[in-house]
């Protein structure tokens, strides 16, 4: 069920495989994805597996991701936003972001209880999607965050066009690569760690390459046929 698991303090942090679930092939088996072919039904059981195992009984703060920088502060009450970051200080409400190449990113900050969730892919890097999220964290209190970077493609496996590269890196210089194979490729997980150090983040590196790993579901190598994994954390109530 999960790739990586953090406790840190008060908050609770996750990072999915795609095991464990209950959607078919070609998704078996824990697809969180919000829409595609897999049965709308076994997306929702899924959902509801992880949310039950990771937090008994709390509520959820997820989003419709756009490749944006937008950040709104949790409203498990509310529609789900368009939008790429989200953050709160409430207890016992995860938060949650979906990628399947992109970077999932989370962010904590023990001592204050504030907690963030960011989906970084190129645009949302080139945007400064992940720096938003810190300053609207900051906004909230937070003083000493920490930033933990989930399993996403690697630079050596994210061809992109020549042109694609020097637009990204003139925002993010540290996101210019090479694929393995010789080519123009971005790191989205070097330019986000670049961003969350410049912003005064501890960074800790719990990423693996989604394309190399068949644990993970990876758009690049299969294409409409992969799912999606999730970051999720929260902070546990009466700890605080």
């Amino acid at each position: 069920m999960y790739a990586n698991r953090f406790s840190l303090g008060p908050v609770d942090l996750a990072f999915t495989d795609r095991y464990d679930g209950v959607s078919g092939a070609p998704f078996d088996s824990l697809n969180l994805a919000l829409e595609g072919a897999d049965d709308p039904d076994a997306r929702a059981e899924n959902l509801r597996i992880v949310l039950a195992d990771f937090a008994p009984g709390a509520g959820l703060a997820d989003l419709h991701q756009v490749h944006g920088s937008e950040v709104v502060l949790a409203d498990p009450a509310g529609a789900r936003p368009d939008c790429d970051a989200v953050v709160t200080d409430r207890a016992d409400l995860v938060l949650m972001v979906r990628a399947a190449d992109c970077v999932p990113v989370l962010l904590a900050d023990p001592a204050t209880g504030v907690v963030g969730a960011a989906h970084a892919g190129r645009k949302g890097l080139a945007s400064g999607v992940v720096p938003a999220a810190v300053a609207r964290m900051r906004e909230l209190g937070a003083r000493d965050i920490t930033g933990w970077i989930g399993p996403h493609v690697c630079g050596a496996c994210y061809e992109v066009p020549e042109g694609m590269r020097t637009e990204v890196s003139a925002r993010v210089p540290e996101a210019a690569a090479t694929s393995s194979w010789g080519t123009p490729s971005l790191d989205l997980g070097a330019g986000v760690q670049a961003q969350l150090t410049a912003a005064g983040v501890q960074v800790v590196d719990a990423s693996r390459c989604t394309r190399e790993s068949a644990d993970l579901y990876s758009h690049r190598r299969d294409g409409a046929r992969a799912g999606r994994q999730a970051g999720l954390v929260r902070i546990r109530s009466g700890v605080r």
